[in-house]
Formats: C-alpha cells, structure tokens, sequence
C-alpha cells in the first residue's frame, strides 16, 4: 500500500519531497523555507560540509504522502530525523520510521533523534500544544498529530521546552529582582546597550563568540566556523528591531547577550516579491509583538541574565509590545522569569528512538 524510496538527486523526487507540505499546511501554518530545504536536498547548504544525509519518500500510488531526511555527524554516534511530514495515518508513518530504523542500524547507529533538521543551526523540537494559534517567527511548527506518530513508532521524550507568553506588560508593573540586579551590574560598570545597525557585524561576531561557548553543551549543538554562523545571521540584519537587541560588555569584553525578533508569525518564509520585503520594512518598526529569541550570558558573571532582561522589559512595556519567551529548556532558570505575567506556554519536545 505504502512504497519507501531513497532517493539522491533526482528532480521529480527532489520536487515531491518539496510541494508536501503545501498538501498539509494551510497559508497560514506553511513555515516552509524551501529555498532552504531546496540547498540541503542538492548539498548545497552553507552547512552541508558538517554532515552527510540521507532523504526519504514513501508514495500511495503516485501521490507523495510522507516524507524525511536523515541526518549523520562524523564522530557522533547518533543520528537524527528532521524535515519529517506525513500524513493523518499510522500505517504510512510505520512504512517510513520502519524503514528508516532498519536503514539507520545497518550504518551501526543505535540511536535516532528527532526532529532535527538536518542541524541545530536549522530548527529542531516537536511542537505539542496551542495548534489554534498562529505560528510566530523561528517556531518548529508541526501538524497536531505528529506525537502520536512518533509515539505509535516507539519514540520517548527526551527533552521538554517551552515558550512563555506575556501579554502587554503594564506600565507601572516593576519586578525588583529584575530592577536591583539591573542595578547592581550597572553600578559595577557593567554596560548593556542595543547596537547600531551599522555596527551590526562586530555584533554578530561578538554573539558567535558567546554562543559557541554557552549552548556548546545544548542537546544537538553542533559546532560551526565564525563564517558560516556570520552568513547564517547575516538576514536578521534587514528584520531587527535594535532597540529591542542586547549586549552587556565588562571591561569592554562582551559577556552577555539577548536578542529578539518582531513577530512576523510566517511572512519570512517563502519566495519573496519586492512587496513582501517592503512589507518587512514597515511590519518592523509597528509590529507589537516580539520573540525573544536567543540569550546568554558568561558563566562567570551569574545573575546578569535578568539585568539584561530587566533592559529588554522596560523596553517593551514602554512601546506595549506582547512577547514570546522562545524555546527555553525545562527547568532553566529563565523559564521563570516574570513568571506571574505568564499567560501561557508553548511546549516543544526533543524524541529519541533506541534501535
């Protein structure tokens, strides 16, 4: 009933393996980069040189009805599963993760991870909660049905995330912790600012340098040279709000840094007409929602990750903006931050399958 194919370069494959999600995901859910996932088919990604893939299709006659790539690291004896898409059925997600399974132990793998898309530079995690709301900028959106795919083919959870929701925060709220910590940092000559736009390389090689050393024991971190992680920042350059990015410097060092992104919900993803990117343009200086999307600070400098919070805080509740407190590990300690304005939370899981 269900036919799995490898495939390699072929067009029509390549093709199939692209236009899937279009036969799954209303406008709305699409948050397909195809370009993107076009470059990692043909291995012609800025990061195809640190991995080696294998891709996957399985057909219901002629119609293309599940889709996945597999993903293997030199010196790594894990795989992983990413750029997965199947339809609302066990039989033809089981043909698949079958398969995969058998393919993955005749490479000597014992372990499969997912989903990860090819790399932790790229977007990994399941999402399992919250489907009625609208994608926002850099979720892994997935359809609802997806756990129990992955559950019904013997995958446990690994790993929980979450992303916290706050609504307008009011003017006159003050979280004195958030405050005196802000306080504290600054009156021993810390600085936390927000860049210029034209000093927006030196930023990007500064954040390189903190995020190389602080996610470096993340769940499927994997590391990459400066260039590449210059090339693959280099689009938030035209999507940032500065106001709304931080870096904190002691002793005119970088050690802490907190960036966020409007909420352009899907409006990045896509082929882009000129009037798309305009609408970007404008979209970034009224957007009134924001994700915030990745932060860290120095190991040693304990207790600046919520003054430079406390920065991006007061930022937001002048300008009224809601926010996201994107894709927090579970248990981390910035999970709860303001923890009474949470409205509610996104969850996201990280699966593993032993073979």
């Amino acid at each position: 009933m269900f036919e799995v194919k490898e495939f390699e370069d072929d067009k029509k494959y390549i093709h199939d393996f692209l236009s899937l999600p279009k036969k799954l995901y209303s406008k709305d859910e699409m948050m397909q980069n195809i370009e993107e996932e076009r470059k990692i088919l043909e291995n012609r990604h800025i990061l195809s040189k640190y991995f080696r893939i294998k891709k996957f299709l399985v057909y219901q006659g002629k119609e293309v009805v599940a889709r996945c790539i597999v993903t293997f690291y030199d010196q790594d004896d894990i795989s992983y599963i990413g750029f997965f898409e199947c339809i609302d059925d066990l039989k033809c997600a089981k043909s698949l993760f079958d398969y995969v399974f058998e393919f993955v132990k005749k490479q000597g793998y014992k372990t499969l991870i997912g989903p990860v898309d090819a790399s932790f530079w790229i977007k990994y995690r399941l999402k399992v909660n919250l489907f009625d709301k609208k994608p926002y900028t850099g979720e892994p959106y997935n359809k609802d049905y997806y756990l129990k795919l992955f559950q019904e083919n013997g995958f446990d959870e690994k790993i929980k995330y979450v992303s916290n929701i706050f609504d307008v925060i009011p003017k006159d709220y003050v979280d004195e912790t958030m405050k005196k910590r802000y306080q504290m940092f600054v009156e021993r000559d810390y600085k936390i600012i927000s860049p210029s736009k034209k000093d927006f390389l030196k930023c990007v090689n500064e954040i390189y340098d903190l995020i190389i050393e602080l996610y470096k024991d993340f769940p499927v971190f994997k590391y990459i040279e400066r260039e590449d992680f210059v090339e693959l920042f280099s689009y938030y350059k035209a999507i940032l709000n500065f106001d709304m990015v931080k870096l904190a410097y002691y002793d005119n060092k970088a050690v802490g840094f907190f960036l966020s992104v409007p909420n352009y919900h899907n409006r990045l993803y896509g082929k882009l007409n000129i009037l798309d990117k305009l609408k970007i343009l404008k979209d970034k200086k009224t957007l009134k929602s924001y994700v915030l999307l990745y932060m860290g600070v120095k190991r040693e400098h304990v207790g600046l990750g919520k003054a430079i919070a406390y920065t991006i805080l007061e930022n937001a509740k002048k300008n009224e903006y809601c926010t996201i407190g994107a894709l927090i590990k579970s248990g981390k300690t910035n999970e709860m931050y303001l923890k009474d304005k949470i409205e509610n939370k996104y969850e996201y899981i990280l699966l593993e399958k032993k073979l």
